[in-house]
Order: C-alpha cells, then structure tokens, then sequence
C-alpha cells in the first residue's frame, strides 16, 4: 500500500500542472495575502526595510560559512557579487550625502562582507569558480540601469549627480541576482548554501517591496509625491516588485525542497 502524499506535495503537483497563467495568478494572490498578513501583524512598516537589509546580511554570512568551512565557491557568480558592491557602494555615498540613518550602517557592512565574498571568490578560491557557467555579460545591465537613470531619477533639490546615483543603484539592485541565476540555469543543480542564500536574496526583496507598497497605502498615496514627480515614483515600485518576481520561482522550489526533505535542490528546465 502506498504511502498517503504529503499535502505540500499535492499542492506542489497541482501548481505544476497549472497554465503560466494561472501561476501568475496565484503568485499575485499569495503576495497579497502575505502583504495583508505583514500589515496587521507589523506595526511600524519602516521596520520592514531594515529586516529586508538584515535577511540580506544574513544571505552574506551564509556564503561567508559556505566559503571559510567548505573552501569552495562552486555555484556562485562573481558577476552577482560584482553587481551587488556596486548598488552598495552607490547606495552608501547617496546615503551619506543625502540622508545617512541606520540603513547606512547596514550598508556598510553588507558592503564590506560582499567585498570579503568577491576577495575569497576571485583570489582564495579561484580554482573552484565556475567561470565558463557564469556568462551573464554584466554590461546588459549596468548600461541600461545607467541610460534609464539618466532619464527617470528623483525630482528632490539634490545635485543632479547625487539623483543620478540614486536612480542607478535602485535599477541595479532590481537586476543584480541575474547572473547568479544563469549560473544555477547552467547547472541545474543548486547545493544547500547557494540556495540558502539565494532564498535569502529572495525574502529581503519580498519584505523590501512589502515595506515601499505598505508605505504608500499607509501614506494614502502621498508618499508618491514625497518622492517627486514623473515616472520616478512608479518606477521606484516597479524596480521593487521586478526583483520579487525575478526570485519568486527559484523560492518556490527552494521551499517545495525543503518540505521535501532534499539537501540538494534541483531546478526543472525553464526555470531561472
């Protein structure tokens, strides 16, 4: 007699049955139901920003442990890593000329542990990189988050440079996982820490989108136009709701795995 299935199971199954479409759908609906479920249980949604750069760092630790205990960088892109140091970069010289707060701070030290992650990928651990799996040219990003920026930035009293920077570290860090998921494309096979922190990557932009729609409800719309005018504020929410919905499938089965017990997630052709 065969053993009854796990509901998580059945439900797996069914969704994979399902038309792209109806996926879509129920991916929009469990988001909302997830939104509505952090603004009743989170008070102060602000809060929500600095636990989404708080999972972010904590993402960083576990590729800190993955490449310290297991002397390995098999399965990560230096590319990510590149694209992430950058946004961070830009994001901290913006926030100390033009707000500096406790999101700084996290920054920083984000900043400084991408920095040790690339150091480790790029000299210590040169001979386990998987250079020919990470092909993803980062120019197909840096340059059209660099043009939009250009174009679409706040309308604040800022200099025209510091505005410039601001826009282009919000279009790149929408964009900044890509590489990373060419590389897992490429070898549809996903170890347990590479995972850990991609899922990571994959909540703090779903609490950080929470945290931009969230405040524009609360604010009755009129965060909007605290940011300026013109396509700015809608772009600001699209870039966040783009990088949710760049890692929602990857989370998916990261999720489905675990409940099923798998060390070792292994990705279906056409995901990522």
């Amino acid at each position: 007699m065969r053993p009854p299935r796990k509901p998580i199971h059945v439900v797996s199954s069914w969704v994979r049955r399902q038309p792209p479409k109806v996926k879509a759908f129920l991916a929009v609906v469990t988001g909302m139901v997830a939104l509505v479920l952090l603004r009743a249980i989170v008070h102060d949604h602000d809060n929500l920003y600095i636990a989404a750069e708080a999972v972010h760092s904590i993402g960083i630790a576990v590729l800190i442990y993955k490449l310290t205990k297991e002397k390995t960088c098999a399965g990560l892109s230096l590319k990510s890593q590149e694209l992430t140091a950058i946004f961070l970069a830009v994001r901290l010289y913006c926030s100390f000329v033009m707000e500096y707060d406790i999101h700084t701070l996290l920054d920083l030290a984000t900043l400084a542990a991408t920095l040790w992650v690339i150091y480790m990928i790029r000299f210590k651990l040169k001979s386990s990189y998987m250079e020919d799996k990470d092909n993803f040219a980062i120019y197909y990003v840096v340059g059209p988050c660099a043009v939009l920026a250009l174009f679409i930035h706040p309308s604040t009293s800022h200099h025209m440079i510091n505005r410039f920077f601001w826009a282009f570290c919000v279009y790149l860090e929408a964009v900044s996982v890509l590489p990373q998921l060419r590389v897992m494309q490429n070898t549809k096979i996903v170890e347990p820490f590479t995972a850990h922190y991609v899922f990571a990557l994959g909540v703090a932009r779903f609490l950080s989108c929470a945290h931009w729609v969230l405040q524009v409800l609360d604010s009755r719309g009129h965060l909007l136009t605290a940011l300026g005018y013109g396509l700015w504020p809608s772009m600001v929410l699209i870039s966040e709701i783009v990088q949710t919905f760049i890692l929602a499938d990857f989370c998916y089965y990261y999720v489905k795995s675990v409940f099923g017990g798998q060390l070792v997630l292994r990705l279906p052709s056409g995901v990522v």
